[in-house]
């Protein structure tokens, strides 16, 4: 690779990674990494995001209650949030917040409030917000229409969503992030998506531990956690710019993703 490679979504701080840590961050640097968007969903979260942040000046901390996490929430999460924010001040996120329909026994109304009001405090302040999305993306599509967005953008992490909405979400000030897990043979009609979604919306994330690349395709590989599941290293990140570089250049030479990947969102444009 010889462009700067920039994460867009990833979860540094998690437990799954504690005996690697150390590794992984020395290593990281050294592959081209610039900045990493490392996003907490729930408050306990939100103090290891920022213990990391402050140790490594290109983490970029984000911290938001994920959809997984609202029945979890404390009755002062929202000044606690708010107050990870001020301490960052600036090249801060609010995320990862969003709306999911897959998991059981959700509660659509429960998670579309806590979803507005913390996309309201995102536009307030005008801070990048990192969004997840599940099966509910007419939901998700009705709450950008209707509520305030921050000027400069969301992120729309690793996008599921159909190809007929990405102007609609676009115009509101989307980008998308294109995830390693994309290719994996039974994504492919995912991968189709972002062959036209505009270069200059497209950002990159490995989501790491999570969303692991197929094995053949992993450069970097960590053991599966103690449950048996596998592990995503987030040095994957230049097999991502690589893939995703050849998929919207299918006639690319090995070794020219970097040119083709130059016209690609930078994340800290977005987040600092």
């Amino acid at each position: 690779m010889n462009l700067p490679l920039h994460d867009a979504h990833n979860h540094l701080h998690d437990a799954r990674l504690d005996g690697h840590r150390g590794e992984i961050l020395a290593q990281l640097p050294g592959l081209g990494l610039v900045n990493a968007v490392v996003n907490g969903t729930c408050e306990e979260d939100w103090v290891a995001v920022e213990k990391l942040a402050g140790a490594h000046t290109w983490i970029l901390p984000s911290y938001g209650l994920h959809p997984w996490q609202v029945k979890t929430r404390s009755r002062d999460w929202q000044q606690r949030l708010a107050g990870h924010l001020d301490r960052a001040a600036t090249r801060v996120g609010v995320g990862e917040i969003g709306l999911d329909k897959w998991i059981r026994d959700y509660d659509l109304e429960e998670q579309r409030t806590v979803f507005a009001w913390q996309l309201r405090l995102a536009a307030e302040r005008n801070l990048p917000a990192s969004i997840h999305c599940l099966q509910a993306w007419g939901s998700l599509a009705d709450v950008l229409d209707h509520e305030p967005v921050p000027a400069r953008g969301f992120l729309l992490h690793a996008y599921g969503g159909p190809a007929e909405i990405v102007n609609r979400l676009a115009r509101r000030g989307a980008y998308f992030s294109f995830n390693g897990h994309f290719l994996h043979e039974r994504k492919h009609a995912r991968r189709e998506i972002f062959r036209s979604i505009p270069l200059e919306r497209l950002l990159v994330e490995t989501d790491a531990p999570d969303m692991c690349l197929p094995d053949e395709a992993a450069a970097w590989k960590l053991p599966d956690d103690p449950e048996g599941r596998p592990v995503n290293h987030p040095g994957n990140i230049s097999i991502i710019y690589q893939a995703l570089a050849r998929l919207r250049h299918p006639d690319l030479p090995v070794g020219e993703a970097g040119r083709a990947g130059r016209k690609m969102r930078p994340t800290g444009a977005v987040w600092s």
